[in-house]
């Protein structure tokens, strides 16, 4: 078999031939067109080529252009061919020109240096060896690369040392010279359709209560590039799009925890096993013969059962199964109906709390109707009393007038249904009067008893502090001479205790108001001295209570009393 090279020599050795080669560059490989022969070479080339149509050729062997073929070239540029179908071309033509006769003498071409790279391809961890020319750019290798492994050009990226290559760089450029290992990283950075288009926050709309505006929440996606896990799906059969079942991103607390997993199964069964072993007691027996004299008196003699086979067995187990069950199926069933008996008594129990809940509720309502009636003390209980006395007196009036009565009659009626309805007016004031005494006297208790409260303060580890201030201190002095003015059947010694009292807390301050005061508590003293009665005492009683509450609400002489004092700012407000 004649090689390449071999041939080259043969031809050069038998005749000197003028050649001209054009040198093509595609992706760094080179076609070397056949040198042209003289005109004695052509007419015995086309002589054996006829020769060659008529007998079949032998087959070529492969030759290995990357270490023992020379490649041929022009002398001024030499690289080196890159695909096997271009060395085939060069050896059949050449393995041609070396079986003529005589062959032309051509001119040995100078050859590139070139060098074989390993890629290891990331993150496959594949490998791929390419022969490279020195010069070569990296732009070019990418592209190559490209094309043999059919990959997009944006998505390779080629790594020397971890360190990503520019375009420009060359191997020679790399310190790589002609010999050396090369080992380079070929990364593919696949890219995701899902993160494409997607933006990293959204605002999703929560709706709210019933009659709320929407709440605005922002979300953040998280894209995973990992494989999902396929769960399913279906297939649209008049589109053809296929829909996959998915999962949500959120994690989910575990079905069963560790203290859990105490109670399952695996750990409530235990696993025997049989094992035998040599006792440690001897035994032996005695058998009866002459000399030997055995008592016979605990004996027990034992005679054979009659022999079961293994269908009778089976009957027995199965009869003793069949027992076991039907007790089981009782025990179950007698819980299942104590249980529904319980669930049963319970909801009887709540239906009849309720029902309990429900009358009181509603007597509780009749009661407080009837007593907003009887002792109105708020605007709403005497609205209501206003409506129904409207109410009665319209209903009143359609009677009367509906009624078949003398004009006389008639109006002798209307004239008793106003003074009825005049009557009702009055009581109806007369509760106003009671109720409006009734919500000023507990207003003022309310006052006084917030004047004279500790004050409350929240302190950092969550407890409340309580204390009394000189203010409040103050007022809690003068709440219960307010209390004791306005106690009833007090006698003539309590009565007089209490004025005095009051009139010592008074004379500390100088004014009318006080002055007043104390002339009218003198006043009062002087007539009980006298032995006057109670109910001719009441007019100057209550104008004494009534100066004490001016002397308690003024803040010069209970500063407390400054938080319900009305400014000139507030009132004009």
């Amino acid at each position: 078999m004649t090689t390449l090279n071999e041939s080259v020599e043969a031809s050069s050795a038998e005749a000197v031939v003028e050649t001209e080669s054009e040198v093509v560059e595609q992706e760094d490989n080179v076609v070397v067109e056949e040198p042209v022969k003289v005109q004695e070479a052509l007419e015995e080339e086309s002589s054996d080529n006829v020769a060659q149509e008529e007998t079949p050729a032998a087959p070529i062997e492969a030759v290995d252009t990357s270490e023992n073929q020379e490649n041929i070239s022009s002398p001024a540029t030499s690289p080196q061919p890159d695909s096997e179908s271009t060395n085939n071309n060069n050896v059949d033509k050449e393995t041609s020109n070396s079986n003529n006769e005589a062959p032309a003498e051509s001119e040995q071409p100078q050859e590139e240096d070139s060098l074989t790279v390993t890629f290891v391809i990331l993150p496959e961890n594949f490998r791929h060896r390419v022969d490279i020319a020195l010069t070569t750019t990296m732009d070019d290798v990418k592209a190559r690369l490209a094309r043999e492994l059919t990959l997009e050009l944006d998505t390779l990226a080629i790594k020397n040392d971890r360190e990503v290559l520019n375009g420009g760089e060359t191997l020679s450029t790399l310190g790589f010279k002609v010999g050396d290992e090369c080992k380079l990283e070929l990364v593919v950075e696949y890219k995701s359709k899902i993160t494409e288009g997607l933006p990293s926050l959204i605002d999703v709309e929560v709706e709210q209560a019933q009659g709320s505006q929407p709440k605005l929440v922002q979300v953040a996606i998280s894209v995973e590039l990992d494989d999902k896990t396929y769960f399913g799906g279906f297939r649209n059969k008049k589109s053809g799009t296929i829909y996959h079942h998915a999962c949500t991103q959120t994690p989910r607390k575990a079905k069963y925890t560790q203290e859990d997993r105490k109670y399952s199964r695996e750990t409530q069964t235990y696993q025997m096993k049989s094992s035998s072993i040599q006792s440690k007691r001897e035994a032996s027996t005695q058998m009866d013969r002459t000399g030997i004299h055995l008592n016979e008196e605990a004996d027990i003699e034992i005679l054979p059962k009659p022999y079961e086979t293994a269908e009778q067995f089976l009957k027995i187990k199965v009869a003793a199964s069949i027992i076991i069950q039907c007790h089981i199926r009782g025990w179950s069933a007698r819980r299942r109906a104590a249980y529904l008996k319980e669930k049963k008594e319970e909801k009887e129990i709540f239906l009849i709390e309720e029902e309990e809940k429900k009358r009181m509720a509603q007597e509780d309502h009749r009661r407080r109707e009837i007593e907003r009636r009887m002792k109105p003390r708020l605007a709403s209980d005497f609205e209501i009393l206003y409506d129904e006395l409207e109410a009665w007196r319209l209903q009143e009036t359609r009677k009367i007038k509906e009624s078949y009565l003398a004009p006389t009659e008639q109006h002798a009626a209307l004239q008793h249904l106003l003074y009825k309805e005049t009557k009702l007016l009055q009581t109806i004031d007369r509760l106003k009067i009671t109720a409006n005494q009734e919500n000023q006297e507990l207003r003022i208790a309310r006052m006084l008893n917030d004047m004279s409260d500790s004050k409350k303060w929240d302190t950092t580890d969550g407890n409340t502090v309580e204390v009394h201030t000189p203010y409040t201190t103050r007022a809690k002095e003068l709440t219960p001479l307010y209390t004791g003015l306005n106690l009833q059947l007090l006698t003539t010694d309590e009565r007089l205790d209490v004025l005095l009292h009051v009139k010592w807390t008074v004379k500390e301050f100088n004014c009318n108001l006080t002055r007043e005061l104390c002339e009218l508590i003198d006043r009062e003293a002087d007539l009980l001295n006298r032995g006057r009665h109670a109910k001719t005492l009441i007019g100057l009683r209550k104008r004494i209570s009534n100066l004490f509450l001016a002397f308690i609400e003024t803040p010069e002489f209970n500063p407390e009393s400054k938080r319900y004092q009305i400014s000139a700012e507030q009132a004009e407000f």
